[in-house]
C-alpha cells in the first residue's frame, strides 16, 4: 500500500525554512521524488475511492506558487495537495487532501458557489432544512467533520428576513467540513485507509447537495 514517505514530509519541512531559488535547484531531484510519491498515494487513494463514488482525478497541484497578486512573494508552496472532483453533472463538489507537517488535513464542499446555484441552496434552506441539520447533527459527521464550516454574511442576504429559523444558514456563502490529521498518522501505513473513510464519511453531506443543485423548487431534476 502506496503511504507518505518520511523523505517527503523531511522535504517539506526543509522547504519551509528555505523557500529560495537557489536552495530548490539544488534540491529539486527531492521534490521530483516527494512529488512521485505524492502522486503514487493518490492514484491509490483513486482507486480506493472508487469504490464508493465517481470521481474525476486525482490532480496534484504543482509546488510553483503564483504571486502576481500575493504580498507573500515566496516562490514554493510548503505542501503537497490533491484534488478530486465528483464526476458528472449530477454530483457535484469536490474534495481536497491537504499534505504539510504540522497542518495536513482532508477537505471538501462548495468552496465559491455560483450566484444560481447560492441561491438555490438559500432557496432550499428557507423552504427547510430539517433533512441537512440531521446530517449535520449525525454521529458520524460529527466524528469526522465537527461542524459546517464557510464565510457567511454579517447579516440577513436579501430577500430572506433576519428572524429566519434557519438564519445561519442562510447566512452562508460557502459550505466547507474538513477533518485534521497529526503526522504520526500521516506516515502511518494505513493513511490512505483514514483519507478514503473520511471522503466516504462526507457522502451524505454530497448527496443532499448534490440532489438539490439538481432539482428545481418542486424537485424536478433540472438536467
Amino acid at each position: 500500500m502506496a503511504a507518505i514517505s518520511k523523505e517527503t514530509f523531511q522535504f517539506l519541512k526543509d522547504i519551509r525554512n528555505n523557500n529560495n531559488r537557489d536552495w530548490f535547484t539544488e534540491n529539486k531531484p527531492r521534490y521530483v521524488l516527494a512529488q512521485t510519491n505524492t502522486k503514487a498515494f493518490a492514484a491509490e487513494l483513486a482507486d480506493m475511492m472508487a469504490g464508493h463514488d465517481n470521481l474525476e482525478g486525482p490532480k496534484v497541484f504543482r509546488i510553483y506558487r503564483d504571486v502576481r497578486f500575493s504580498k507573500n512573494k515566496t516562490p514554493y508552496k510548503t505542501n503537497m495537495a490533491v484534488g478530486f472532483d465528483r464526476a458528472t453533472d449530477a454530483l457535484r463538489g469536490g474534495m481536497y487532501l491537504h499534505i504539510e507537517p504540522g497542518c495536513t488535513f482532508v477537505g471538501g464542499g462548495f468552496w465559491g458557489p455560483n450566484g444560481p446555484d447560492l441561491k438555490r441552496i438559500r432557496n432550499e434552506f428557507a423552504a427547510n432544512a430539517d433533512e441537512f441539520r440531521d446530517i449535520l447533527s449525525s454521529e458520524e459527521f460529527i466524528n469526522y467533520f465537527g461542524v459546517l464550516r464557510g464565510d457567511a454574511l454579517k447579516t440577513a442576504p436579501r430577500g430572506f428576513a433576519k428572524d429566519h429559523p434557519n438564519i445561519d444558514l442562510l447566512r452562508m456563502k460557502q459550505f466547507l467540513i474538513s477533518r485534521e490529521f497529526a503526522d504520526k498518522e500521516v506516515l502511518s501505513k494505513d493513511f490512505a485507509a483514514q483519507v478514503n473513510d473520511t471522503f466516504r464519511a462526507m457522502r451524505p453531506f454530497f448527496n443532499f447537495m448534490s440532489d438539490v443543485l439538481t432539482t428545481n423548487e418542486n424537485g424536478e431534476s433540472i438536467l
